[in-house]
């Protein structure tokens, strides 16, 4: 619900009632990722997507039902139904959907959520989606407190410690657990959904490229900085899309920050000065991704300089560079292009080569979370 958030926060404080129809979980080709959501207020106003268009008119009827009722439903839409071609997923894909009615006697802690997604701290929200427990009940759990319940106490102990290590990796997905949280048992299931602070986009060298980076990590969804030594570039006139402007020298910088597994690090001075103290250390950290702009001279003179200092082969083979896919780009915008799809292509796993030479399902890999969420 993270994306429609801010949307239907006017609606709860109004008094009007919804529902959310929020994906729990995907097969194949799925348009849209575990969390995506869509509401459907009184009003028979509509936020939000779950599909790309694809099933939103039929969920939208089951949505106006749950209202109507006041119970919660689980419904799957995708290519196996009779009437795939009227309401499912003609692309190929399954989405199983749960749609409950939120309100402020429903789910009394939106506010909190709503609060912790604004300070940017990490909160998760669980709630039963299946099974034989408080169907539709709702727990808010952040780093150290709770919010609500599902029912049991030891239920509420068992969601509490498995979300917190989910939210600590930014993964949404479902648990499969005893009425009374046991493990390795099947009774209930509960949809966790992290609401994990943006990742973080690092881009060193306030360039022209930096400027179109910063822009397409911001559309990403990551909490860009442009950092530089050189007070002149490095200004927030010259980059007003981006979060944070830093004048420092780039190494000195990053020694400052804290660098997790979904980090992106894109150096873009391609000034050995810059370069080599700043990769020293860029390469010995968490980051998921580590790029470097410049020539394959560039590069080898790069390698060389890097491995006098004492780095191994195996942290240089983290180092994407020359940066980027080959796109045959050439502006600073095609440039970010070609360097945001080798990103992507890292995070999820991707091969970087055109779908029409392959044969395998185009969402093949079973993923739990978007980068960033």
């Amino acid at each position: 619900m993270r994306d429609i958030l801010k949307d239907v926060l006017p609606w709860y404080h109004q008094g009007t009632r919804f529902a959310v129809a929020t994906v729990v979980r995907t097969w194949s080709s799925s348009p849209r990722p575990i969390g995506a959501a869509m509401a459907v207020a009184e009003s028979s106003d509509v936020i939000g997507s779950v599909s790309g268009g694809c099933v939103e008119g039929a969920v939208y009827e089951v949505a106006r039902q749950v209202l109507e009722t006041g119970q919660p439903q689980m419904v799957t839409y995708g290519v196996s139904d009779d009437d795939a071609f009227s309401v499912g997923l003609t692309c190929g894909g399954t989405i199983q959907l749960f749609v409950q009615t939120v309100d402020a006697s429903s789910f009394e802690h939106l506010q909190v959520l709503a609060d912790a997604v604004a300070s940017h701290q990490p909160v998760a929200i669980a709630t039963v989606v299946a099974g034989a427990g408080d169907l539709g009940g709702c727990l808010v759990i952040t780093a150290d407190l709770t919010y609500g319940s599902l029912g049991r106490e030891h239920l509420d102990q068992a969601v509490t410690d498995d979300a917190r290590g989910m939210l600590a990796n930014g993964r949404t997905g479902l648990l499969q657990l005893g009425s009374d949280g046991q493990r390795r048992v099947e009774e209930l299931s509960v949809f966790v959904e992290s609401y994990a602070p943006a990742p973080k986009m690092i881009v060193f060298g306030a360039i022209d490229f930096a400027a179109a980076m910063a822009r397409i990590g911001k559309f990403l969804g990551y909490h860009v900085t442009v950092c530089d030594a050189r007070p002149v570039f490095a200004t927030r006139k010259r980059f007003p899309d981006v979060d944070e402007v830093v004048v420092a020298w780039p190494h000195k910088y990053l020694e400052q920050v804290e660098v997790d597994e979904r980090t992106v690090l894109c150096v873009l001075t391609h000034d050995p000065k810059f370069d080599v103290p700043l990769l020293t250390l860029a390469l010995r950290t968490k980051a998921g991704y580590i790029g470097a702009m410049g020539s394959r001279r560039t590069h080898q003179d790069r390698l060389q300089r890097l491995r006098e200092i004492g780095m191994s082969e195996q942290e240089l083979a983290r180092l994407s560079s020359p940066i980027g896919l080959d796109l045959g780009a050439r502006t600073p915008e095609e440039t970010a292009v070609s360097i945001a799809a080798e990103i992507i292509a890292r995070t999820w796993g991707g091969t970087g080569r055109p779908l029409t030479s392959m044969t395998a399902p185009i969402h093949g890999k079973a993923l739990t979370s978007a980068p960033g969420r």
